[in-house]
This record gives C-alpha cells, structure tokens and sequence, in this order.
C-alpha cells in the first residue's frame, strides 16, 4: 500500500504533539483546582500546584493533555505555584466550539491566567503549544515574565506556501479525516520518535492519539497557521528553548534578526523529553529559570 507523504504537514505542526494515560504510581499528580474556568463559555480543565509568588503554566501539544507534565508538578510544585490546563477540545476541557486557531488555544492560556489571577507567569508549551504561549504572552505582556519553548521553534517558520504545497498539505490533512489513527500513527512513528524512544511511552502517546477527537485534531492543524518572526519580535522577551536532539535546532534566523534566545538540549528523546528524560528536562528548565533571574 502507498506510504501516505506527510513532510509538508510536519513543516507546518511541528508545534504539536501528546496524549492521556495513567501516569506511574511514584508520581504525584495534582489535583484539580474549584475554581472553574471558562473561555467564552467552554470548561478549560487545570491543576493547581504548590504556592509562590512566580506560576510555572505548562500547555500540552496536539492530541495530548496536562497529565504529560506530571513528573514537572512533582519536581516544581515544590518551590513555585504550578499550573496545567487542557487546551479546549483536549483531555478534559470542553469540545463546545469550532475555533481551533493559535489564536484561540491563546485565549484559554490567557483565560486561566486571569480567572486564577496569576500575575508572574512563565508560560511553558510543548511542540504546537510554542506558537499558542508566544500568542498568549504577547497578550499579556504585564503578566508573562518568561517564554519557554519545548521541542519547537527549531527553525524559521515556513514562508508564504506554493499552491502545490496548498495542495498537499490539503490533501494530508483529508487522509488524517478519511483514517486518523493509520496517518497519525505513520506520522509519529516516522518522525516524532527517536531510537531511544521506550516501547511503554510510545504505547502511551500512540494510545493517545488513538482516543483524540479526531475533528478537533484536524481542524487543530488546519487552522494552525501562525507567522512567528514578526510575534518573536513584537514579544520583546528572551525565548528559551529546551529542545530534543533527534533533530537539530537551527538558531540562525534567530541570530540573523538579532533576538535574544537560549537553547538547552535534551540528549537522546524523540519529540517528547519531558516524559523521555524527565530528570534531563527539569534540570534544563531549572537552568531556565535560573537564567530569567539573573
């Protein structure tokens, strides 16, 4: 059978990415918060963790949910206020709305922002979540005090696309409508796991994926469209990027407009390092916020 050809959405979403499932039985889980959270009328889920004056905010990647940060709760909550949330249309929020824009996913990283009244928030977002927390903070520029970037923004976003382009990611994106599971399967087995990637987390993420509302994830990629140099330099603040290695990270446009950023890599992951290489990552995001105190 014809392999489906899946690069140009890859050039598009390499925003996205990870899924629900029990998490192991030494990690503590957070527990939901009664303070409920609406964005225009739709239940966006979270957890409240720990007390400080500075909240850690982690925002999931496409088809997965908050329950992927719970080895950054147990560490973090510690010694800040952590929050994750459920992007609408995403593991326990609500699926009431056709809107699945970056624009729209910032809207509800803003609205727990404002319904929980954090004030000195470092946004942290995982693969497609890159775009929506750089929306979110431009959005709240008194609130936002760092911008933390987990295996994305690892080269310039793609220019104005061709119209053969147009039609192929046209047509990738029907093949995920007509058979979900087969193309996202192919597309995370190909590209978003590396060598090192353990059968037990790749059965977690395929699983998740397997359960995702399926209209939610197309139309996430469909309307995912974001042009993230000119909203690079409108943010006005340091990007951080904690990126896997699986694939190399490409500063140079970075370097080339003269913004101001620090990369750290996690050694041997696929797409997903957080719950990869936990132990990795939190010691890289801990050298992140050390650096933001400076």
């Amino acid at each position: 059978m014809k392999t489906i050809r899946l690069l140009p959405l890859l050039a598009i979403c390499a925003i996205f990415f990870t899924c629900n499932n029990p998490q192991p039985k030494t990690v503590k889980i957070a527990t939901p918060s009664p303070i409920e959270v609406k964005n225009n009328g739709v239940h966006i889920d979270y957890t409240d963790t720990g007390k400080s004056d500075t909240t850690l905010l982690f925002v999931h990647g496409w088809c997965i949910n908050k329950t992927y940060w719970a080895q950054q709760v147990a560490y973090f909550g510690k010694r800040y206020r952590v929050v994750t949330m459920d992007l609408a249309g995403y593991g326990q929020s609500g699926h009431n709305r056709d809107n699945w824009s970056t624009i729209a996913f910032a809207n509800d990283v803003n609205a727990v922002i404002d319904q929980l009244k954090l004030k000195k928030v470092v946004l942290i977002g995982h693969s497609m979540s890159g775009d929506i927390v750089l929306q979110a903070a431009i959005d709240a520029p008194d609130k936002v005090i760092g911008l933390v970037g987990v295996d994305n923004f690892k080269g310039q976003g793609a220019p104005p696309q061709t119209d053969a382009q147009k039609k192929e990611i046209a047509e990738a994106i029907a093949a995920m409508r007509k058979d979900f599971k087969k193309v996202s399967f192919q597309w995370f087995n190909e590209g978003l796991f590396s060598k090192n990637t353990s059968e037990p987390i790749k059965d977690r993420i395929l699983n998740d994926v397997a359960h995702a509302d399926t209209v939610v994830a197309a139309a996430s990629m469909e309307q995912q469209a974001y042009d993230e140099l000119p909203a690079l330099i409108k943010l006005k603040k340091k990007l951080y990027l904690i990126n896997s290695d699986y694939q190399p990270t490409d500063t140079a446009w970075l370097v080339k407009q003269k913004l101001p950023f620090m990369l750290l890599e996690v050694h041997g992951t696929g797409h997903f390092p957080m719950v990869e290489a936990p132990v990795e990552f939190n010691l890289q995001l801990d050298k992140v916020l050390v650096n933001m105190n400076r």
